[in-house]
């Protein structure tokens, strides 16, 4: 069956299995950590393993599922990284008739109807639990609650928070470190203000962000590569930058489908608005597959992520720098 958050707080005691899964990585591992916290899970009760060890490990996987805990509580398996090509082997823990453990698969974006996603929905004794990317609603939600009088804030200007729904949104773990980092900050005056917001942004900093997405879609070559090198030089993970694209473009996708734009903070509404129209909704679908082909690629294949990156963004910069000639023509 499908489950959404409060039916994961409500049945989480109650449920054999979950699967966890979505393009937001941080909403995945917050919920992973709730669900160990929730159930009482002690450390010598939990077997965690990836799910490229499933085969290799097999044997242990259901000696550890399938017998009571040596120690008293509940026991608990953690399948990280899974994907449709273990949905099988999954299947068959959960369906084993001496399963003692809760069991909870993490998983990034999977397609519906594929194997793990149409498992857990099609079944009243398991569960599905999407995470997808905050959108401006549920972001700016996320914010006042965090950023509320119980957090010691009183008063969050438009601007900061029109530039926080901008800047943050793409992993649920990045905008809550982001935003105990702004409390902490704010602590002695109690209000957030633009200013603060700027100076308090994660260590890709706002400013080489901006650039590196919006002259990305606005077909900026030169901006992009340049702002890239920015980001990478300061520690830029590449999977975070992945995701922010991918939020980048869905937002984009939303913007020329329904012909509605977001409110933008200033600095980046032109490149915004000059990428709606150079990009037709198709050319955005494919670009948001392969940015999921890409996400797997550099979770399994071992190449250097940054050069998969940099040949990746390089080509989608020439391509939409061919988009805004042709437009122009």
């Amino acid at each position: 069956m499908k489950w959404k958050e409060e039916d994961f707080n409500k049945g989480i005691e109650t449920i054999r299995a979950v699967l966890i899964y979505g393009p937001d990585a941080g909403q995945v591992d917050e919920f992973c950590d709730r669900a160990i916290e929730k159930l009482q899970i002690e450390r010598d009760n939990m077997f965690a393993l990836d799910s490229d060890e499933l085969r290799e490990k097999q044997d242990a996987l259901f000696a550890e599922s399938c017998s009571p805990s040596m120690f008293g509580g509940r026991k608990l398996v953690l399948i990280s990284n899974a994907g449709d090509a273990c949905a099988k082997q999954v299947a068959e823990l959960i369906e084993h008739p001496g399963l003692c453990a809760t069991v909870i698969v993490a998983a990034g974006d999977l397609r519906a109807g594929g194997g793990l996603r149409a498992l857990f929905e099609g079944d009243d004794k398991i569960a599905a639990l999407a995470c997808y990317t905050d959108d401006a609603r549920s972001l700016a939600a996320l914010i006042r609650k965090e950023l509320s009088a119980e957090a010691g804030i009183s008063q969050i200007t438009p601007d900061a928070m029109t530039y926080m729904t901008t800047h943050l949104g793409g992993d649920r773990g990045i905008t809550r470190g982001f935003l105990a980092k702004i409390a902490l900050y704010v602590d002695d005056k109690k209000i957030v203000e633009l200013s603060d917001v700027e100076k308090c942004l994660p260590d890709t900093g706002a400013a080489d962000t901006d650039d590196f997405l919006y002259s990305l879609t606005a077909g900026h070559i030169q901006q992009t590569m340049t702002a890239l090198d920015r980001l990478l030089y300061d520690n830029a993970e590449p999977n975070m930058l992945v995701r922010m694209l991918d939020m980048h473009f869905k937002k984009l996708l939303t913007a020329v489908v329904d012909g509605q734009l977001p409110r933008l903070f200033w600095k980046v509404a032109e490149k915004f608005n000059h990428a709606v129209k150079i990009w037709p909704a198709d050319e955005i679908s494919a670009v948001l597959i392969r940015l999921n082909e890409l996400e797997k690629q550099l979770r399994t294949t071992g190449m250097p992520a940054e050069i998969l990156l940099r040949d990746f963004l390089l080509k989608l910069s020439v391509r939409a720098a061919k988009l805004a000639i042709k437009r122009r023509k």
